[in-house]
């Protein structure tokens, strides 16, 4: 007997096929596209260049993904794996200072590695469950990072986990504003803030090289320039 096609839906969405290659190709090609861009660029990335990246039209991707947050749950699902691997790897070190500071240097390096991750620890997706249950599962690992570096006597009494969200806003802003111009300025920054959070006889992590002068005002003149999407 010959099989009819259903009127009205895409070739890649007929019953009793599942996901056709065609269709696996388009979300791969979709995933790639958008990590490279998110990497590259951040969030502000547009669905419609991400769709011009992945050579696909716009219906194609909003079968694929129908929300914004549905791409960025999927783009950024091994990298909150990594960030939940990070909190576990840290309570692991029998030396809490260690393990707190390790994690601090390990997240910052993930945001420093990838513009749009970057913006994922400073924004909530609610539509993207999976995603925010990682991150709430990789939060309860910190609070228990902090006891115990408090425990320790390394770690200032008055440091809460907000100083997290500060220091992750403020390191997300400095790899934006740098970018390849002085890539490795973040982990000044970070070294800064540890020494600051450290209690009085704590060991202090050194403190990296400034960036040259002509480093810092080439990122000037890059932040200077419209972004095109």
């Amino acid at each position: 007997m010959t099989s009819i096609a259903v009127p009205d839906q895409p070739p890649e969405e007929q019953p009793g096929t599942g996901l056709r290659a065609d269709a696996e190709r388009n979300r791969d090609r979709i995933l790639a596209a958008a990590r490279r861009l998110f990497a590259a660029e951040g969030l502000g990335v547009s669905m419609a260049a991400v769709a011009r990246e992945a050579g696909v039209g716009k219906a194609t991707l909003s079968r694929r993904f129908a929300t914004r947050d549905e791409l960025i749950n999927a783009v950024f699902a091994d990298r909150m794996d990594g960030y939940v691997t990070a909190v576990a790897q840290a309570l692991a070190d029998p030396d809490p200072w260690h393990g707190f500071t390790g994690y601090i240097h390990a997240v910052c390096a993930m945001q420093a590695a990838d513009r749009g991750f970057a913006d994922v620890l400073t924004m909530t997706f609610p539509a993207a469950k999976a995603l925010e249950a990682r991150r709430t599962e990789a939060y309860n690992g910190f609070l228990a990072l902090i006891d115990r570096a408090k425990d320790s006597g390394h770690l200032r009494a008055d440091f809460t986990s907000q100083d997290l969200v500060i220091l992750l806003m403020a390191n997300a802003g400095v790899v934006g504003a740098t970018g390849d111009a002085a890539p490795d300025t973040w982990q000044r920054l970070v070294a800064h803030m540890l020494r600051s959070y450290a209690a009085p006889g704590a060991p202090l992590p050194p403190l990296p090289d400034a960036p040259r002068p002509t480093a810092l005002y080439r990122a000037m003149v890059r932040l200077d320039r419209p972004r095109t999407s």
